[in-house]
């Protein structure tokens, strides 16, 4: 990938705060992969019941969920931004360590629930960053960001496996009969849903065997250096309360007075700028406020809405796929052998991993409309061959892997695409997050209702569905994207002199 030279130079100018919150979406990967193997020995160190044990997949999500709606209040200056990132990926790390002593289910989940809370923050705050320092060039360094969280949820498990129990670790008189199913019960668990296996027997009581505390505290240090990171980042900034010379607003002076009211243009002091910060990119409660409406198109609503449901299907095929295709596998007709069904979480996820790095160039090169085109076409196709060819082990191999591909890049491309589209002043990072949250959290759910009713070959109908969903809420977004406004010449001519005023705007600058 060869950069031209304004936006290597716009690279270079920030590089130690993308550095730092790539490597804080990596802290982010790390805590959101890592449940689903170790559940089964977190479920024998609070001696709890499956059913017990899936409400902790629940806080987790649902506190995700609300870290995300509120991550946006955190946004008003560099100075609240950064303290909030550094106090998550912390928490992170707080929250690794502290898990093994966790010898209740009901403590686990309000660990867990923080921890949520933790990685909601992260996600909101970390895009939107990224998109206000790049704007328009923003696409491929979203592009990135999301890479190291597929690299750090790809890291988690790999960190855990060996740690896990091969057999029961409650020993007692029923083991014997709970170890041989074991490998199927830990592949089958998804969120909140054990409805499938609550015919098997696990002990609660007995002695408590297994070793699963030291991935924990591994992968706390492992985490440890990204808060250190973002400490770096803040002292760099003079944010540091014993070098604090004012809190330093999140854009810089021209950025504010392109996107604040006309009134506010002349106001440049410190003191007004913390006091009155820039317009957008709040968080959703304050995106929902009326003052925000006056004197807005009706298509401003329609792109955040179009754009979050795409988001709100494509993340939730992700989280129904992942979630359902290993007993999807072991069902009849394809019937696959437990152990080779185990295989293809993993390569939906290696996958997505892989299809994050390859977009990372592409992206350069591509417009984001483009790339979510490629994506939604892509994912309803191969979900209709999955279809046809429902009886192929074979192909359920391929279309999984062609899955990961397609939906990878879907998210970064379809932010930077409506923050393209609304001029970076409307509130579409936190509504897309949220949306991206709600759908991965509601789809799965429903999927494994439908699913428990109605047989395996329903999960194939429902993915086929959710793909042509995505794919017509984006020929809405498309749309509605010819019914926005444009851009006055004024606002153009200001846009095009942007990277010589954030020159000499001193943001993110020593």
């Amino acid at each position: 990938m060869v950069w031209d030279e304004r936006v290597a130079a716009l690279f270079r100018r920030n590089l130690q705060p993308t550095l730092t919150y790539w490597s804080v979406f990596f802290s982010f990967g790390l805590c959101i992969a890592f449940l689903g193997p170790t559940l089964l020995d977190l479920r024998c160190q609070t001696q709890s019941s499956l059913s017990q044990i899936t409400w902790v997949f629940f806080s987790q999500q649902f506190c995700l969920l609300l870290g995300s709606c509120l991550g946006g209040v955190f946004k008003r200056t560099l100075a609240q931004s950064l303290v909030a990132l550094f106090a998550s990926s912390l928490a992170i790390s707080v929250v690794f360590a502290i898990i093994p002593l966790c010898h209740n289910v009901v403590v686990l989940a309000v660990v867990m629930a923080m921890a949520g809370l933790a990685m909601g923050c992260i996600d909101t705050i970390s895009n939107m960053q990224l998109v206000k320092i790049y704007q328009k060039d923003s696409a491929v360094f979203l592009q990135a960001l999301h890479f190291f969280v597929g690299f750090g949820a790809l890291l988690s498990p790999l960190i855990a496996d060996p740690f896990l129990s091969d057999s029961s670790c409650i020993q007692s008189n029923s083991t014997l009969n709970a170890t041989s199913n074991l490998p199927h019960i830990r592949k089958s668990l998804v969120p909140h849903h054990p409805g499938n296996l609550s015919y098997y027997e696990l002990p609660m009581k007995g002695l408590v065997v297994t070793r699963v505390s030291y991935a924990f505290w591994i992968m706390a240090l492992i985490n440890l250096p990204v808060p250190i990171a973002v400490f770096f980042l803040l002292y760099k900034e003079r944010l540091v309360p014993c070098f604090n010379n004012g809190s330093l607003p999140l854009l810089s002076a021209d950025e504010l007075a392109m996107e604040t009211q006309p009134a506010e243009k002349d106001d440049r002091s410190g003191a007004s700028q913390s006091a009155q910060p820039a317009r957008g990119h709040d968080d959703l409660f304050s995106c929902c406020q009326s003052k925000n409406f006056r004197g807005a198109p009706y298509s401003y609503f329609a792109v955040h809405v179009a754009g979050a449901l795409v988001l709100f299907m494509s993340d939730g095929i992700i989280g129904e796929y992942s979630g359902f295709v290993y007993s999807y596998a072991v069902e009849e007709p394809l019937s696959v052998v437990h152990k080779v069904a185990g295989y293809l979480p993993s390569l939906f996820w290696g996958f997505i991993t892989l299809g994050r790095l390859i977009s990372i160039p592409v992206s350069y090169r591509m417009k984001p409309a483009t790339m979510v085109s490629i994506n939604v076409v892509g994912v309803l196709v191969t979900f209709l061959l999955l279809l046809i060819f429902s009886h192929s082990v074979v192909f359920l191999f391929v279309g999984t892997a062609c899955l990961g591909l397609f939906l990878s890049s879907t998210f970064p491309s379809m932010l930077a695409y409506t923050e393209d589209i609304l001029q970076y002043k409307g509130c579409a990072t936190t509504v897309l997050v949220t949306g991206a949250g709600i759908g991965e959290m509601v789809l799965q759910l429903l999927v494994g209702s439908i699913i428990h009713d109605q047989g395996s070959y329903s999960f194939l109908v429902c993915g086929t569905i959710f793909g042509g969903l995505a794919f017509m809420f984006y020929a809405f977004l498309l749309f509605f994207h010819r019914m926005y406004p444009k851009p006055s010449s004024e606002v153009d001519a200001f846009s095009h002199e942007k990277p010589a005023m954030t020159n000499d705007s001193g943001l993110y600058q020593s």
